[in-house]
This record gives structure tokens, sequence and C-alpha cells, in this order.
């Protein structure tokens, strides 16, 4: 998924900063600051769309319908698959038809029990045409699918309802990833019928009640007592609005906010003055240029290798990016089975790249674009950096900026050279990080923006993506990306590294992998 990063903020240049931080402190929010003491506090960046996880496009809506919401999978805050609504699950050999049994006496947060026809309907909602602009895409591999979503047909008969007690899928193809789409929110099992308000005070059977929603200022939520997986630890949890990085991390520091993440620009502050407070763990995202290979020199490998080449990565990611990133060399994450930990990135050496241009017939250079989004402060000194040094070796760079729908209309139509992007994972598993990147069904929207083209590659994901047994399947998952990293159809900068600060009365928060696999049943105050 092609997100933005935030802005790096400095937090204590100035006096004022450090009177608005005095200030906070000294400041009691009735709206969503509320002192650690009474309650988990948490924020998002800007409202979400909706409380229904049919409309989950964006990271805030997703976030809130894993609180409210079960699918029947889930994913814990290291991005392991778990059981969710559905207790087991069995799939034919072939990877082709699945069985869900689900938990009993599961219940509704208004007290209905959860019948395998509501997962049906539910999901029904989602494909219908009816209902207007969610992500319906992990859905689609469903036998019937499709044609349910464009109107063509009045039920998906891949979907099959076994009693009250089990569901049973049968995929148009092999998918062996299948059991990690269910567990994304627009998945998530919802009432049926469903109240008339519900996208604003949403009914689920998740870990979380909802209480309150006042919009671009806070929600609030109550635990569920009767919760399956067993009542959260804390009684309430505050989501506040709070779009900026300083007044962020301010409330944290003023106790109202229980967890925060450091900007950027903050890096080795916050590790000199509050490492105790710090958590680390290697984000499932990659940063990256896709370099357009179907335009003039890019077209060429050795043209994109010698850009590899060309770049000092390791000076990038130290002064622009704080050092918060592991060196990629291939797209999938080393957290991730299929990452090929011992591949040598791309070594910094502009006589290799100088020989390899001449090889390519581009001696005396020649001249891109490189596209950024202009709100993504970060993006935008990593594409100035790279624009330097390409001129070393003779590759003249001309930086485009737009706003950051304009940036992602060019690149999904190919109108651009070179663009310096993000990836974030939709779900823990190479095959995100291989499937929409690299095969050419994916070019433009799909996610193959680099529009990389090759049948070998293609063939050998669709394999991946049937093949059942793990190992297999991650050793196809090496061979693919180290065969896509040889014909270099990125620049490969980095990995990045999430940071965040966790307050010292706070107990049993992880920083999740996924953003949907934190949903605050262990957190509590001490």
């Amino acid at each position: 998924m092609l997100r933005h990063l935030l802005r790096t903020v400095n937090l204590f240049d100035t006096a004022k900063s450090a009177l608005f931080l005095c200030f906070l402190a000294a400041c009691h929010s009735e709206s969503g600051g509320r002192a650690e003491g009474r309650g988990l506090v948490y924020y998002e960046t800007y409202d979400p769309r909706s409380l229904d996880p049919a409309l989950s496009t964006d990271v805030p809506t997703g976030e809130m319908a894993a609180l409210l919401f079960d699918g029947l999978t889930q994913f814990d805050a290291d991005g392991h698959l778990l059981p969710g609504l559905s207790d087991r699950w069995a799939a034919d050999r072939r990877a082709l038809r699945y069985v869900f049994h689900l938990r009993p006496a599961v219940t509704f947060h208004d007290g209905r029990p959860l019948v395998a026809a509501d997962v049906k309907r539910a999901l029904l909602r989602v494909l219908s045409p009816e209902t207007h602009g969610g992500r319906v895409w992990p859905l689609l591999p469903i036998a019937g699918a499709a044609a349910y979503a464009d109107g063509r047909a009045r039920d998906v008969p891949g979907i099959e309802v076994l009693g009250d007690t089990a569901v049973a899928f049968t995929l148009s193809e092999p998918l062996a990833v299948f059991p990690k789409f269910l567990a994304m929110p627009v998945a998530s099992v919802v009432p049926s019928p469903l109240p008339t308000d519900f996208s604003q005070r949403p009914i689920g059977t998740g870990p979380w009640r909802f209480v309150a929603w006042e919009h671009d200022d806070y929600l609030r939520f109550a635990t569920n007592p009767n919760y399956w997986g067993g009542a959260p630890a804390s009684e309430s949890l505050t989501v506040r609005i709070i779009p900026e990085p300083l007044t962020r991390a301010a409330e944290f520091l003023a106790g109202r906010v229980s967890v925060t993440e450091i900007p950027f620009g903050e890096t080795a502050r916050w590790e000199q003055e509050h490492a105790e407070w710090l958590k680390r763990k290697p984000a499932l995202r990659a940063v990256y240029v896709a370099l357009n290979n179907r335009r003039g020199p890019l077209h060429d490998p050795n043209v994109r290798r010698a850009i590899n080449h060309a770049v000092n990565v390791p000076e990038i990611l130290r002064t622009v990016w704080s050092g918060r990133g592991e060196r990629a060399a291939g797209a999938i994450p080393p957290a991730l089975g299929g990452s090929d930990i011992g591949r040598k990135p791309y070594a910094y050496d502009t006589a290799t790249a100088r020989r390899l241009l001449r090889a390519a017939g581009f001696g005396d250079g020649f001249a891109v674009q490189l596209w950024r989004s202009g709100t993504n402060v970060e993006l935008g000194r990593v594409a100035q950096a790279i624009q330097s040094q390409l001129a070393a070796v003779g590759i003249r760079v001309e930086i485009v900026s737009r706003d950051a729908s304009s940036m992602r209309d060019a690149v999904r139509k190919g109108d651009t050279d070179m663009a310096i992007l993000d990836w974030w994972a939709d779900y823990p598993d190479a095959d995100n990080f291989l499937y929409p990147l690299f095969h050419s069904a994916s070019f433009g929207p799909g996610g193959n923006y680099s529009f990389y083209s090759d049948a070998v590659t293609d063939s050998l994901i669709l394999v991946a993506r049937r093949t059942v047994d793990q190992r297999e399947r991650e050793a196809f998952y090496t061979r693919i990306d180290g065969r896509v990293f040889e014909a270099a159809p990125w620049i490969y900068l980095w990995f990045p590294v999430d940071l965040w600060a966790v307050r010292p009365a706070i107990d049993g928060w992880d920083v999740p992998v996924i953003f949907n696999g934190q949903r605050w049943t262990k957190a509590r105050v001490k």
C-alpha cells in the first residue's frame, strides 16, 4: 500500500516550543486528554473515514475497526496470523477450498449470537455494488465475488454456509495466503440487520465497545466484558485526533498520551534524553525509488544497475533518515519469511556506475525527472540527495514536486521516469511485496509502479501463491526477490525501523508491524 510518512518537526528548537510544552503540562483537556491514571490514550493523525469496516480504506479506519470488530482470522503485533472468530480452519491440498469453523458462544456487543450466516451476509455487503468506496480486493479471490461486485450476479457461490458453525470458501484459483486476507478490516463480521446509524455507532464482536465519537477531536471505547478472547486489561481507551507531531510529543511528555511515534528529526535527542521509554521494531515497509522500466534509458537493466551503484544509500540513511532503517537488498523486509538476509545491497561505486552507463551507450549521461510528494519532507530530502549523487555520474535529475494525489495519479499512469515512494504491508507476507509490486498484472494501480515485466517472474509468483507448504513458498519468495533485484527495477533504499516512546506506567503494549495488529487488549496502566 502506497502511503506517506510523517513530517519531521524539531520539538525543542525555539523558546516558544518550550513554553508550549509547559502550558500543555499544566492544563487538562476534557475532550480527549485524559490523565494517564484514568485510562489508555492513543491517537490518530486525522479523523477516521468511518467506523464501518466495509469502508476501510485508510489507516485510522482500519485501526478503529480492529478495536470494534473481528474477522475469521487476525494478526498480532508481530504480524503472526492467529485464530479470530474462527478457532480452526483447513484447506485442501490445492489451496482452493477452505473451511473455517466458528468459535462457540460468540456474541455481538448488543447480545446477538454470532452464526455462520452473519459471515456470508457481512462479506456480501462489502462486495455489493450498493456499498460504495470500500477496498474489496481481499475478497475477490472467492469464486463469483468479482461478478457479484460488478452487479453481474445475485450471489457468490464461493461462500457456503455450513449450518450455524462453519463457512466454506471456494476460490477462483489457488491462493495459499487467503487466510491472511480474512484478517484485514474489510473482512470483519458485522451483525445483520445493521442499525441505521451503524457507521457512527458501530456494533461488533471485538474487544472494545463504542462509547462516543466527537469528530476531529476524540473517540472513546469501553471494554467488552464478554469478549471471547478475554476482556481487555484496561477499562477504557480514548483515541485522540492530533494531527501535528509537535502537539503529539508535547501531550506525551505531559502524560496525556500513552504512546507516541518519534519524529525523525528528533531521534538523537530522544535517544539521549528518554532512552528508557523507547521501543524499536523493524517495520513491514520499503522506501524505494521506482524506475519506470518502459521509459527511455531506464528500459536498460545496466542503466538501472548503474543508478543503484551511483547512490550512496548508507550516507542518505544516516543523514536524512537518522539511521532508522536497514539497507535493502531486495523488496522483502527482513522480518518476513523469504527475505535473503545474506544478499548484499548494491555497493556505492561510481566507477562501476560509469562503466555500466558506457556499456549501455550513455557514457555522456542523460536527463530524467524524479517525482516526489510535496508534503513529505523526509522523502523530499532523500530526493535532493539522490539528485546530487546522480549528477556525479552524468545523470541530470529534475525534481518534480506535486501534491500526493497528483503524484499518485502520474505514477499509476506511468507518466514518471522516477518516483520516490514507500510501500506499507497490507498483510504480513512476502507475497504482498512481490505480487503487487512486480507482477505484470499489477501495472499501475495494482502497485507495480516500475512497470517491471518478466514472464519468468510472473510464473514464479503464481507458483508461490499456490504453494501450501510454508518453507517451499518462502524458497520461491527468495528466488523471485533475487531475480528481480538483479534486474534493478528500483533504486533499493531501505526498510524503516519504527521508533516509539511508551510511558513508564504503560504495560503490555508493543509496536505493531501491521496497522491492525495492536488491539490494546493487553495494555494497561500499572
